[in-house]
This record gives structure tokens, C-alpha cells and sequence, in this order.
């Protein structure tokens, strides 16, 4: 990520919302500034631009001054409301648009939102046009003589059928060949933004679905529910005695499945999975996984075991999107459930990433739990995620770096140790993997313990 940047993380703008910068101040020179980066880029007098949402009651505000800042510039703003972001990504590409935006804070609580984007192809945009768009953001000034009047002022329009265009799409991702009857799913939407999407797709492909967090209201969504809180799921599962769990987060973009035996299989454990039986169907290209550095080691023995490589990126599913598109390859991912089949979707996307699963647990006529159980035998990590008031960088830490440096040392070959600021949240993180769970787990609580002595100073 570039550090110049001041708004943009490592997924949009993110915040809580009307406090600066999720603002719908900041939402209106957005809207300006993303018409006018578009009319440039493609040469559209009047740039199309989709917005979609989640379920936060903020959404309304950030809706309304988004586009009020693109109809200002003599845009035309095709409004979606509800919809998962893999969704809005595939409107704005199959409608031709110039650009999407989605209004969501993804798995943060109901009281912060956010803000991405998308250009026309459907990928979000690279780090130079976030940056450009931030200064003039930041400026919002200079637009006279730019913004148009009479006639040429922009408008908003609604498209009605987004959703049915978006669930025909995924089940088309699904083996026409075969069917989802008789599978009982546990469905969790996390009260969020595929709360219809999700269910009409796996009923209409004949499973029998059980949905919970479908209920939004604008404060519950993420709230202990959904894939933040898979355990939800796993207990529905053992209740029903269902085949399967699929927990989503509040913009979908995410999935943590539950085995039928009420395990938790993460996103590391899925693309352990889908890999083994792409590599076996010789569809892996370069029998390659993309993901980034948070994932654990077990991951790259278990895809090496198979006979494939993994290529590790920065955190944040837009740089393993962006190393997948360098390289030609085709699965990538994260631990946190982010899970991207380039050969369907051009952004993480959950409901698609559990059919992935679902097509391989009907072809091969075993559990998940079979499937997924030997696979990927898990090196010993510990993860810790902690508020911080301030972000100093690490590199200015020196008892941060030294404790750092002893832990590395300590591990040699047989771990290793990742710090990090979260990109999207007010929080630190810190990783620590090696042979003996009690000792990683010491030896990140020491590295916690010093970074927030280090930053109170």
C-alpha cells in the first residue's frame, strides 16, 4: 500500500460514519472526483457510475451524497441499494458503467462504514488512482467552470433487476451438470448485504437451506453473526444436522464454512481444498495459489506437497487480485475468507467461493469434514488483533523491532513472526507461527505487551 495516501487503506475508504473521513462531505467530493478520474479514463461525456450498499442505516447518507457529488459533474448515477460487493463489481462490468461504488465497511460493526471502488472491468482501482482521487478529495475546490448546468447537470436512475442479474450470474458459476437436491445447508448472511442474494441462489439450484442473519436493520449486521462468528452456524449445523455451514460477512465478499460435524474450515483450509482438486483436474494454472502473508505455513506444504507453489502478497485481497492478474493465475485468497476464482469473478466473492465447494462436495460424494480433514495439516499460529490510539510506524519501535528480532531468532526456520497495522480498523495485529503452541503464544503476548507500552510513550 502506499504510504502518501491519507484516506485510502487497504480496501477504500474506511471510518466511522459522519465522522470525518466518513463523512458525506467527504462522500460528495468523492462523487466529484471519481466523475471527473472517469471521464477522463473512458471518455464518456456523462460517466455511468453504480452505487450499491450494504444494510448500515449510514448507507442512506453516503448513498445520497455520493451521488449528489457525480450528478453534480454531469453524471448518471445507477443506484442497486442492497447488494453484495462481488455483485456491484459484476453490475458495473456487465452494464458497461465507467465505475462502481460500494458503500460498506465489509466485517466492521454497524456503526462504521466505507467506501470502494471499482473501474468498468469490474477490478478495484490500483493505488496511483485512489491516490490521485484522495488529492482531490482533499482539495474538493477548483471545480468551477468544470460543473455543468441546465441540462447537462447529471441524474440518478434505479435498476430494479440488479439482483436477479447478479444471481443468474452466480448460478451459472455452478456445474450445469449438477444439482444441489438433497444437500441441507446452514446459511448465516450476517444480517447483511446478501441477505436475498444468497438464499435464492443455493434454494434455486434444490438445496434446502436453513437462514439466519437475514434479518437486517440497519444496526445488527456482523452482530455476533456471519463469518466473524462462525460458531453461530456450527451449532444451527449440529441442531439440523445439516451437510454443510456457509457463513457470510455484511458485504459477502468473505466465507468461512462449517463441516458437518460443526468444524470451523477457513479460508486457508478452503483454498487448500480447491486446490487439491484443481490441480487433480489439471485447471490450476501453473498449479499456483495466491495469497498473502497472513496465511499459515501449513498452506505452502500442503500446495507443495500436491506438487504446486504458493505466491504470498501484502494483506488485503486487492494485491493477491492484483498478483493473480500479473501471473496468470487463477485461485487466490485469504485466511480471512476472501477467496477469488478469476475464471468467474474479478473480486473475493463468498457466495461463489461456497458453490466452488459445494460443486466439489457433490462430485466427489463426501463431507466436507473428508475433504477438507487431510488436506492441510495447520503449523501452530497465534494472531493476535488489538486497538491502538495511535499508529507509529513499526519501523520507529525499536523495543517493538528487538522483540521482534529475539522471537525470529528463537524460531529460526521453524516459524516466523508478522506485525502489522490493520488497514481497515484501528487495530494492530500480530502473527506468530512455529512448533509449540504455548511458547508462540508467549512470545506474541510479549510483542503485544511491548507495542502498546511502546505507543503510550
Amino acid at each position: 500500500m502506499n504510504s502518501k495516501r491519507k484516506l485510502f487503506g487497504t480496501d477504500g475508504i474506511r471510518g466511522q460514519a459522519n465522522e470525518y473521513p466518513m463523512t458525506g462531505e467527504v462522500a460528495m467530493a468523492l462523487g466529484r472526483a471519481l466523475t471527473h478520474v472517469a471521464r477522463q479514463n473512458g471518455g464518456r461525456k456523462s460517466p455511468k457510475i453504480v452505487i450499491g450498499k450494504d444494510t448500515r442505516l449510514s448507507g442512506y447518507m453516503l448513498e445520497t451524497a455520493i451521488a449528489s457529488g457525480i450528478c453534480s459533474m454531469g453524471g448518471e448515477v445507477m443506484l442497486v441499494g442492497p447488494m453484495p460487493t462481488p455483485g456491484i463489481s459484476f453490475i458495473t462490468s456487465s452494464m458497461r458503467a465507467d465505475a462502481g461504488v460500494v458503500i460498506s465497511a465489509s466485517h466492521n460493526p454497524y456503526f462504521d462504514n466505507g467506501i470502494k471502488l471499482f473501474w468498468s472491468d469490474g477490478y478495484k482501482l490500483p493505488d496511483d488512482v485512489e491516490l490521485e482521487l484522495e488529492q482531490m478529495i482533499l482539495k474538493d475546490s477548483g471545480w468551477n467552470g468544470q460543473t455543468p448546468t441546465g441540462n447537462a447537470i447529471g441524474k440518478a436512475i434505479r435498476i430494479d433487476d440488479a439482483l436477479g442479474r447478479y444471481i443468474v450470474e452466480l448460478k451459472h458459476t455452478f456445474p450445469r451438470e449438477l444439482s444441489l437436491d438433497g444437500v441441507n445447508m446452514v446459511l448465516d448472511c450476517a444480517n447483511g448485504a446478501a441477505y436475498k442474494v444468497a438464499p435464492a441462489v443455493f434454494e434455486e439450484l434444490g438445496a434446502n437451506v436453513i437462514a439466519i442473519g437475514t434479518s437486517p436493520n440497519g444496526s445488527n449486521i456482523n452482530e455476533n453473526c456471519g463469518a466473524l462468528h462462525p460458531d453461530k452456524a456450527a451449532i444451527k449445523v449440529l441442531e439440523t444436522k445439516a451437510d454443510v455451514g456457509i457463513t457470510l460477512d455484511g458485504d459477502a465478499d468473505r466465507l468461512i464454512l462449517v463441516d458437518e460435524r460443526s468444524q470451523v474450515v477457513d479460508g486457508d483450509a478452503v483454498m487448500a481444498l480447491c486446490a487439491s482438486h484443481m490441480i487433480k483436474e489439471g485447471s490450476l494454472n501453473d498449479n499456483t495459489v495466491v495469497t498473502t502473508v497472513m496465511s499459515n505455513l501449513g498452506l505452502d506444504k500442503a500446495i507443495k506437497k500436491l506438487g504446486g507453489k504458493v505466491v504470498r502478497t501484502a494483506v488485503g485481497d486487492r494485491y493477491v487480485v492484483e498478483a493473480m492478474r500479473n501471473g496468470n493465475y487463477n485461485l487466490g485468497g485469504e485466511q480471512s475468507g476472501h477467496l477469488i476464482f478469476s475464471d468467474h469473478s474479478t473480486t473475493g466473492d463468498g457466495v461463489l467461493a461456497a458453490l466452488q465447494i459445494l460443486a466439489i462436495m457433490v462430485k466427489e460424494r463426501k463431507p466436507l469434514s473428508e475433504l477438507a480433514g487431510g488436506i492441510m495439516q495447520r503449523i501452530p499460529q497465534c494472531l493476535l488483533s488489538f486497538q491502538v490510539a495511535k499508529r507509529v510506524p513499526l519501523e520507529k519501535c525499536p523495543a517493538t523491532q528487538a522483540a521482534i528480532t529475539k522471537c525470529e531468532e528463537i524460531l529460526g526456520d521453524n516459524g516466523r513472526v508478522f506485525v502489522r497495522y490493520s488497514g481497515t480498523e484501528a487495530k494492530a495485529r500480530v502473527l506468530v507461527e512455529g512448533p509449540d503452541k504455548s511458547e508462540i503464544n508467549g512470545y506474541a503476548e510479549d510483542i503485544r505487551q511491548t507495542l502498546i507500552s511502546e505507543l503510550a510513550e
